[in-house]
């Protein structure tokens, strides 16, 4: 044995064992042989820090990882981070920008190896802090994103599936951030309600038209009757009336019948250039919201884009990529005048609808907010503005930009992610994967079963760039080679390579011309970076790479198999593919969790994993959600510095009850911090009585009861403890073992056997203590190795505890020392409680009289450690007598010579009546309805917890003073 320091200090306990783990390579041990078991990391930004959601999800994977370890298992938890396409190129911009530099001054070759440079210097911060977790990761293996082989297999698959027609390029809405320049996913948006309003104003209808305009009351009645030569809209933002390609109204809605149909006047531009669009008919609408009409502009809008769509409405963009107003196209009058045209039927296609530029001349350059004061004064100026109402708005924040979301139509690529999600559906409903706790479910169904097209091209420099290819649409080749092409409409060539895309091209613009007979003898195709239209002469078609990279949650859909070798038919992936099980937050459900279900099923025919557990958050103290803004952020590195990482782990599981919210408590935190000191505690208890490491894993041969009673309660915590682990109910592991150890062994154990401790007790209180530290090991693993090797210092050395054996006991629960035990226990806890009550001191010793025959002795333990006698049995009580009842049967305590009776009496008297004044006064403002609606809701929980605690206290002392009675 090592002596143990008095005091226990996590801080240096933690840095060594980290250290001599990760260096000896005890994360992942030889075991070729051995029964796999998988688990991945979610990759955390390359640009992160630890936060206290990273604290919850990874210790609750570390948790199972290593009890998996302890069983023998070839246990692998992949690790690795994410490269963060938007965040780390912000990050590298900022750098940038503080030397007064930007990235569009280098070649995108140049910006991105300055990307990499930061990443090998400044990237992977979180991988330290989560060793400070104790996070028992194979870093061995420790990938990334952008490793040559995982963008290998990216790039394949963009292929793969766009071969299989399961990737393809659209025009459609999508989130556009004008700081990023980019497309977001919904993930990277946060709707935040703002203060705004809501524009009201006349359209007015085509060639001065009238109708009669009728309004009704609920009961039909006729409230309103006017003639109209307006259509009446209202908007939050007007700027976006100047790609209007209709107004819609529901087709119930009797008041605009006679107009349905007909044309109205878009009341901004030049008057002689007006834009006429037409009325009609859609079920999204609301009769009875504002006046019933909405104006629909497709190109700006989600639910205008779903009625554009419906309605073969077309759908005008006015902004560029930061959020201007546009300025490119024709003239004004002449966009105009064509848009005109296709309202009234003319026939166009897509091509000629994006190219249209509707912004009017004063307006092309503006910034959107500037080109909406000016669009507002200049309908008002000609009368056309009904009302302006204060209204509070939700807009679309980006959530990394920080300013608000501009919804745009443009050309993506998307994958058809309705097709990928009919297997991963099938595995939930058939049982294949399992998703704890089920409650979630539904809500995995209600969106894969409403799943939209996933949009996967971002626009940024700083990741996989897509694999694809353009060339232009060639309108003939001349006898003299020159070529007559277009570039406003490309040919995609998608390859994984640039010599696969040209030799695509090849073979199409070489078949092409022969189909048509032109002269093929000098067409040639060269594959570049970014198109020289100069050079598409002489026989030489010039191919260009696309610009945009894919988003970064594409790549991590592959994270289970690609990070084990995939495509590349390896001996790891064979192994540890599918994976075990994924730990993650709800949050990410969709935008990770069913992807990575999606790409698994597409490309290796089987489920990633049998089952998905789903975590809650981590709140704030009041249940608030924990943000930067409010000040509320709980750093998980400060907590282990001030309580140590087992604390905080051990507070993590014993909070986390199968996807339920955690709120944050230091003082819980704090409490398993004094878990772990009982612990330390015990550990120099047993030294000093000469006990140290068991010899054996099967429990020791035992005669003593109390002996033969702690390795029952050993088997009985065990079973407790790996059934929660089958059911990943982490809340019931972290009870099971810390009631044993700090109530069983700790309180009443280590108790039991003071002044007692032969041979046989110290082959058993090591034994059991030796099973304390293996079952907690998965939960507070530094100091268990700690304990483990100091009690068995020379032994151990080259058996520590992260590779020993999960406990076979060998043994059962003897239920006649289990009932001898529990009775002394019960009986002595009793004692204590009237001793505690009544205000008996120590000094007093106390006999107990059993009322009956039969009843339990409670032994030695009942005189040491309750300071009492047993009596004989007596019928009646003496005066002055207080009653317990232990297993059913009383016993009478006189107290005559312990205790001044009546004092007691009228102490107790008083304490009653004033706890119960404290809970009537507390009920009364628990009923006030005025206090429980306009108070803080932190107010009315303490509330509710003080009169909780009082009533309980108002009941405790009742009963002692009954027992007096």
């Amino acid at each position: 044995m090592t002596e143990l320091a008095k005091t226990f200090e996590p801080g240096p306990i933690e840095a060594k064992w980290y250290s001599h783990w990760e260096e000896n390579g005890l994360f992942r041990p030889e075991r070729p042989d051995a029964e796999p078991y998988t688990i991945v990391n979610p990759p955390p930004n390359v640009t992160g820090s630890l936060h206290i959601g990273h604290a919850l999800d990874n210790t609750l994977q570390d948790i199972m990882i290593r009890y998996e370890r302890l069983r023998g298992k070839d246990a692998l938890w992949v690790v690795g981070t994410d490269h963060a396409g938007i965040a780390t190129q912000m990050v590298v911009e900022r750098q940038l920008e503080a030397k007064q530099d930007k990235r569009t001054n280098y070649s995108r070759d140049d910006f991105i190896k300055k990307v990499w440079e930061w990443k090998e210097e400044s990237g992977g911060q979180i991988t330290r802090q989560l060793r400070r977790l104790g996070c028992s990761m194979d870093w061995s293996r420790e990938q990334f994103t952008m490793d040559p082989h995982f963008t290998e297999a990216v790039l394949k698959v963009f292929v793969d599936l766009y071969n299989h027609n399961l990737i393809y390029r659209d025009k459609r809405l999508v989130n556009w951030d004008p700081k990023l320049k980019t497309a977001i996913s919904d993930l990277e948006v946060e709707s935040r309600e703002v203060a705004g309003h809501m524009w009201h104003f006349k359209y007015p209808l085509a060639g001065g038209e009238t109708y009669t305009y009728v309004e009704k009351d609920e009961d039909g009645n006729v409230t309103l009757t006017e003639e109209r030569d307006y259509i009446s809209i209202a908007t939050t933002r007007p700027e976006t009336m100047l790609g209007d390609g209709a107004v819609a109204v529901h087709p119930s809605d009797e008041r605009y019948a006679p107009i349905v149909g007909k044309l109205c006047e878009i009341p901004v531009g030049p008057k002689e250039h007006r834009r006429l669009i037409p009325i009609i008919t859609d079920d999204y609408p609301d009769p009875t919201f504002g006046s019933g009409a909405v104006k629909i502009t497709g190109a700006h809008d989600e639910n205008d884009y779903g009625v554009a769509t419906r309605n073969n409405i077309p759908m005008y963009r006015l902004m560029d990529e930061v959020a201007a107003m546009r300025t490119d196209g024709a003239s004004y009058a002449a966009d105009a005048a064509r848009a005109v045209e296709i309202a009234k039927g003319a026939e166009t296609n897509p091509k000629e609808v994006d190219s249209l530029n509707l912004v009017p001349d004063e307006y092309r350059g503006l910034d959107r907010y500037e080109a909406r004061k000016r669009v507002v004064a200049d309908i008002d100026a000609e009368g056309n503005m009904i009302i302006v109402e204060d209204k509070m708005i939700m807009q679309p924040f980006g959530d990394r930009g920080g300013v608000v979301i501009e919804p745009m139509l443009t050309d993506q690529w998307y994958v058809n992610a309705e097709e990928l999600a009919k297997k991963p559906i099938e595995a939930v409903k058939s049982g294949s994967v399992e998703i704890v706790p089920k409650t979630w479910e539904k809500t995995f169904f209600n969106w894969m079963e409403n799943i939209q097209p996933w949009c996967v091209s971002r626009q940024l420099w700083w990741g996989h760039r897509i694999p694809a290819w353009y060339g232009p649409t060639i309108h003939k080749i001349h006898e003299t080679g020159d070529i007559l092409y277009s570039m406003k409409e490309t040919v995609p060539f998608v390859a994984t390579t640039a010599d696969e895309a040209a030799e695509l091209a090849q073979k199409y613009y070489s078949n092409l011309a022969r189909e048509r007979g032109w002269p093929v003898e000098h067409l040639s195709v060269v594959a570049v970076d970014a198109v020289s239209r100069d050079a598409l002469h002489d026989g030489e078609v010039q191919i260009w790479r696309d610009n945009d990279v894919l988003d970064t949650w594409f790549s991590s859909a592959l994270w289970p198999f690609a990070t084990l070798g995939w495509p590349e038919k390896t001996d790891l992936l064979d192994k540890h593919y599918p994976n075990d099980l994924l730990v993650s937050g709800f949050d990410i459900l969709f935008f990770w969790d069913a992807r990575m279900m999606m790409m698994g099923r597409q490309l290796t025919g089987e489920n990633p994993w049998p089952r998905l557990y789903l975590h809650g958050l981590v709140r704030a103290a009041d249940g608030q959600k924990m943000s930067k803004s409010k000040g509320n952020v709980v750093d998980p590195l400060g907590l282990v510095d001030q309580y140590g990482a087992d604390a905080l782990r051990f507070f993590m599981a014993a909070m986390e009850s199968q996807g339920r919210d955690i709120k944050m408590d230091d003082k819980r935190v704090e409490g398993y911090r004094n878990f772990a000191t009982k612990i330390w505690n015990a550990a120099r208890f047993l030294q000093f009585n000469g006990i140290g490491a068991s010899d054996s894993i099967a429990a020791p041969k035992a005669e003593k009861p109390v002996n033969r009673w702690i390795i029952g309660e050993v088997v009985e915590t065990l079973a407790k403890l790996e059934k929660a682990f089958d059911e990943l109910r982490f809340d019931g592991m972290a009870d099971a073992i810390y009631h044993f150890t700090w109530g069983t062994f700790c309180d009443w154990y280590l108790e039991l056997i003071k002044g007692d401790i032969d041979e046989e007790t110290k082959a058993v209180a090591a034994w059991a203590f030796d099973q304390i530290l293996v079952m907690l090991h998965p939960f507070m693993p530094f100091i268990t190795e700690e304990l483990w090797g100091a009690m068995g210092a020379g032994e151990r050395d080259h058996y520590p505890l992260i590779t020993a054996k999960w406990p076979e006991p060998e043994a059962s629960v003897d239920a006649a020392a289990k009932a001898e035990i529990e009775t002394a226990i019960a009986m002595v806890t009793e004692i204590r409680a009237l001793r505690s009550e009544l205000n008996i001191p120590w000094s007093s010793r106390l006999t107990l009289h059993p009322m009956e025959a039969g009843a339990a002795s409670g032994g030695a333990s009942l005189d040491r450690m309750g300071k009492a006698d047993m009596g004989a049995v007596i019928e009646t009580p003496p005066p002055g007598s207080a009653q317990i009842v232990v297993q059913g049967k009383s016993y009478a305590v006189p107290l005559a010579d312990a205790i001044d009776l009546d004092a007691e009496r009228s102490r107790l008297t008083k304490a009653v009546d004033a706890a119960e004044k404290e809970v009537k006064s507390l009920e009364g403002r628990l009923n006030n309805a005025n206090f429980v609606e306009r108070a803080k809701p932190e107010a009315v929980e303490k509330a509710r917890a003080d009169h909780a605690a009082r009533s309980e206290e108002a009941g405790r002392l009742r009963a002692a003073l009954e027992r007096l009675a």
